[in-house]
């Protein structure tokens, strides 16, 4: 398989980030074109395959938003306000389009994190 995935863990809950909206864009220089919005299923990925696919998934930087204090706030999670974490930004290039790049984020309150996954 071929494009970008993601999944979301609510590492303070134990479940799966379901809800959570992703802004996916496509960096050039100092350009930032936004290519699709998208929402976590029950099983904290996205629906109908990669965000990132086809023509559209092409070498590039690229930075994924999570919208976290969003989601956190929707489950009752006491925040501060300002939130610790409210937006975060993943920045990432993709220079095989063969490859398969998975991003998945671990995420909590006051943490998280993220790898190159499988």
């Amino acid at each position: 398989m071929t494009g970008l995935t993601t999944h979301v863990l609510d590492t303070a809950s134990g479940t799966p980030a379901e809800g959570l909206t992703i802004d996916l864009y496509r960096l050039t220089g100092d350009r930032r074109e936004k290519i699709r919005t998208v929402t976590t299923n029950s099983d904290g990925r996205v629906d109908g395959g990669p965000i990132l696919v086809g023509e559209t998934f092409i070498a590039g930087e690229y930075e994924l938003l999570f919208h976290a204090g969003d989601y956190l706030r929707a489950r009752g999670a006491k925040l501060t306000e300002p939130a610790f974490l409210d937006v975060i930004p993943i920045r990432f290039g993709i220079s095989d389009t063969t490859a398969h790049y998975h991003v998945p984020l671990l995420l909590s309150p006051y943490g998280y994190s993220t790898y190159r996954g499988s």
